[in-house]
């Protein structure tokens, strides 16, 4: 009698497993290990190199943390370390301030240098155009022909750059406004409300307007909005209107830029403070040119309890990137990227970087699109505790690398990250979502 096994008759004609074909995305297919291969549909690992440079005391002293923490001397070194971690992108930010020298005059000495040395590595830079200041000839976020200048700008870059497809325009447009001209640490230094509507206004209209001028020329363009992902709770039995509204025009920025109406609450501030009609509908016009993507940053120190008694506590990861970032997809609807974090204390780095990849990984299983993730910065950076208001020098211990180059404990916790996960995609299965020819490699779908 004919055996009646299915599974013996499949073992004597095939044997008993390493099928031909099963490296094709069968069961000895790639399981998404090794390091990123910079294919169209790989997920974005990166890190990116820290370049603010606002004005303190007044405008007369330049903070510019690219000379301060020694790239301007050290670039192609860290340019090595990018591609020596196994990283193919990189948030990285031209110094404005120094390259727009007055209308139509630009200096491109140093952008030229790093550029070029960014082709030669292949590392594919998310260009940052605009880093918490602004030329001294505009003066500050209050100047109303900031749109018109920036614009220029941007386009000249993408006119000096044209291999260059990936662009955040103007970083962190709700934390420029806020800290330049609500809380009166930088540039204008104000502490108004229509100060910082103002701000925040130019800053999204410098943003549209540089878009444009980036995707005339390059109508490819990827937009990568880095916005700070913020949340204040409030230890308190009664709320209070000022942290609800806080908590509300933590989305204005992004509401403006992407055309989503915000609630009344929030148009009726903006309108109290200085926002036309004509510009409110300006703005819900449309989302802006190009591939939109919308970066959150998030840091343990984003989140905020308010006691009882009216002071602010630092309450690091009660909701985590996983929630608040949540709330963000929930009311756009864009592709996400992680696009900063990281810890000042080097020892506890590590499990900082565990835990970010373990929100992005349920991000995924849920079904947002989660397109990259970015440790900041590459370097440590200096006197973010004081939120650069202060000139002290004071290390903060949060690059992969030290001052001196030298890595500390996350560098290598990245690496394990990388050659455990370079290789999958964007989503799952976005090798197919390509239509490429290339073979099938991945076998689960991270």
């Amino acid at each position: 009698m004919a055996d009646k096994n299915f599974l013996n008759h499949i073992k004597k004609k095939f044997g008993d497993s390493n099928y031909e074909g099963d490296q094709f995305g069968g069961a000895a297919g790639n399981d998404g290990s090794g390091l990123p291969l910079n294919n169209p549909g790989n997920f974005m690992f990166a890190t990116g190199i820290e370049c603010s440079y606002p004005t303190i005391k007044h405008g007369k002293v330049r903070r510019d943390l690219l000379r301060e923490c020694d790239h301007y001397n050290r670039y192609k070194e860290d340019l090595g370390l990018v591609k020596e971690l196994g990283l193919n992108f990189l948030r990285y930010g031209l110094p404005y301030y120094s390259i727009h020298k007055e209308p139509g005059k630009f200096d491109w000495s140093f952008a030229d240098e790093a550029m070029a040395e960014m082709k030669r590595l292949k590392i594919t830079p998310i260009l940052d155009l605009m880093h918490f200041g602004v030329p001294d000839w505009i003066e500050n976020f209050q100047n109303p022909e900031l749109p018109l200048h920036f614009a220029e700008y941007a386009g000249a870059v993408a006119e000096r750059y044209p291999w260059v497809r990936y662009y955040t325009p103007v970083n962190e447009i709700y934390v420029t406004a806020r800290i330049s001209a609500k809380d009166g640490n930088w540039n204008e230094q104000l502490k108004t409300d229509k100060g910082f509507v103002t701000a925040l206004k130019h800053c999204v209209a410098a943003s549209i307007m540089g878009n444009h001028e980036i995707a005339k020329r390059r109508n490819d363009c990827i937009i990568v909005q880095s916005e700070s992902a913020e949340y204040t709770h409030e230890f308190c039995a009664t709320p209070t209107p000022e942290v609800g509204l806080e908590n509300e025009l933590r989305f204005l920025s992004l509401d403006l830029l992407y055309a989503n109406s915000p609630s009344a609450t929030v148009a009726m501030y903006m309108m109290d403070n200085g926002l036309t009609r004509e510009e409110y509908d300006w703005f819900m016009a449309g989302k802006p040119p190009g591939y939109q993507i919308m970066g959150n940053d998030y840091y343990g120190r984003n989140e905020r309890i308010k006691l009882p008694d009216g002071t602010i506590e630092t309450s690091m990861d009660v909701l985590g990137w996983y929630e608040i970032t949540k709330e963000y997809y929930e009311r756009y609807h864009m592709p996400i990227m992680h696009t900063e974090t990281n810890v000042f204390d080097p020892d506890l780095a590590p499990m900082w970087l565990y835990k970010q990849w373990v929100s992005i990984m349920r991000m995924r299983r849920d079904g947002a699109p989660v397109m990259g993730f970015t440790w900041y910065s590459l370097i440590d950076q200096l006197d973010w505790d004081s939120q650069l208001k202060e000139f002290n020098s004071t290390v903060n211990a949060c690059g992969l690398y030290d001052l001196d180059r030298k890595p500390r404990p996350v560098a290598e916790a990245y690496k394990t990250l990388l050659k455990e996960f370079g290789q999958i995609t964007v989503i799952p299965h976005a090798e197919m979502l390509e239509i490429t020819e290339r073979p099938a490699r991945l076998k689960v779908a991270i």
